[in-house]
């Protein structure tokens, strides 16, 4: 008796059948205008963000400290646009996710590139808002750098997005318009539920909105449900993020304070002789990466005051600021030429009327206009004239 190997037959693949009508062409590039605006603005927002905190040498002294609230607005719309392209980019690729199983799944080197740009753009996009959100929320489960990579990465979707507009340019222009003859030649009855579809589609990007631009756009911070900051909440009525004792700063370990200048004519001062200065009051608003900002009322000594009395000159020497927080990306900070010298920079020692609390930087922080939170440096200890 001889044994024959059983043949074992696969079932031939079939691909899934969609039937719901939205996932079509017209969909796709109406949903991908709306994407693409949010992409574009995230990306010039991010930029301006970017080279802020960390400007090249040759940008370093010329950054403009003017308009004052020039990083709370586009930081706001940053991350403002970022949460809505999280729904627009559900969305679209809800629309398009029946062409992944497309039969044969590669039909020339040229479909094969193609297929191989989407999946750089989609894989990208999505690294892009999940990180971005994590990080408003301040929650980093990776063990990279936020900064950098998120950098680079945004550089990834934007040559994505244009190689992709690129190769689809003409189905795209087929179905610009309702009007457009690719968008007349789909079914008559499909109208509605793709209607309807965008129509809800806008509503959740307007509630999402609604219920997280509060955190920068005060007007609406009644209505700021899901946002994870509120703009009144925090000591001295102002959110903190990092606090005295994630910076390892004690009240304790402040009892011998002493701010070090350093520069042509280096001079010490105490607390009391600092306080003794000339004082400038000014109403500024501190703006934080992950989106929150408020107006502050904050009082101390122009920081140009300081440098000119360490023997700087007014307009063309920047300063390096050293924090006494143990560790950390920001714990020294530079500031260029034309922040060092605006009137509205200071050496805070109040906020909102009473001396800074520990968490808010006690005894000294920097506040600057249209400069970004973390180089809003608190526990201040050392300025050198660069």
């Amino acid at each position: 008796m001889t044994f024959r190997p059983r043949r074992i037959t696969l079932p031939a693949f079939r691909p899934p059948v969609f039937t719901g009508r939205p996932h079509d062409a017209r969909t796709a590039t109406a949903v991908g205008r709306w994407l693409g605006a949010a992409f574009a603005v995230c990306f010039a927002t991010g930029l301006v963000s970017h080279y802020l905190q960390h400007p090249p040498d040759w940008l370093s002294n010329s950054l403009p400290p003017r308009p004052v609230w020039g990083y709370r607005l586009t930081q706001g719309l940053h991350v403002a646009t970022g949460l809505a392209a999280i729904v627009l980019l559900l969305v679209k690729l809800w629309a398009v996710y029946p062409r992944l199983f497309v039969w044969p799944p590669v039909r020339s080197w040229r479909h094969a590139l193609e297929r191989l740009s989407v999946a750089v753009l989609v894989a990208s996009a999505l690294f892009q808002v999940l990180t971005g959100l994590l990080n408003i929320a301040e929650w980093y489960p990776w063990p990279f750098s936020f900064v950098p990579v998120h950098f680079a990465v945004a550089w990834v979707v934007a040559g994505s997005v244009l190689l992709h507009v690129a190769v689809k340019a003409p189905q795209i222009g087929a179905h610009w318009r309702r009007t457009s003859e690719g968008t007349l030649a789909l079914p008559a009855e499909d109208v509605r539920d793709r209607r309807s579809l965008l129509l809800g589609t806008g509503a959740a990007v307007g509630a999402v909105t609604l219920t997280t631009v509060g955190q920068t756009f005060t007007p609406l911070k009644s209505l700021d449900l899901l946002a994870p900051r509120h703009p009144d909440h925090g000591p001295q009525g102002l959110p903190v993020n990092r606090t005295a004792a994630a910076a390892g700063v004690t009240a304790s370990g402040l009892r011998a304070w002493r701010l070090e200048v350093t520069g042509p004519r280096p001079y010490t001062l105490t607390l009391d002789a600092l306080r003794e200065l000339p004082r400038t009051t000014a109403r500024l608003p501190i703006a934080c990466v992950e989106g929150w900002s408020a107006d502050a009322r904050w009082e101390g000594v122009r920081v140009r005051d300081l440098v000119a009395r360490a023997g700087g000159r007014p307009g063309h020497d920047g300063v390096r600021v050293t924090s006494l927080e143990r560790a950390g990306a920001y714990r020294v900070m530079e500031m260029g030429a034309d922040y060092a010298d605006d009137p509205l920079s200071l050496l805070a020692l109040t906020l909102n009327g009473q001396v800074l609390s520990l968490d808010h930087g006690f005894p000294a922080r920097i506040i600057a206009p249209n400069r970004p939170g973390v180089l809003q440096t608190k526990w201040v200890h050392r300025l050198e004239v660069l």
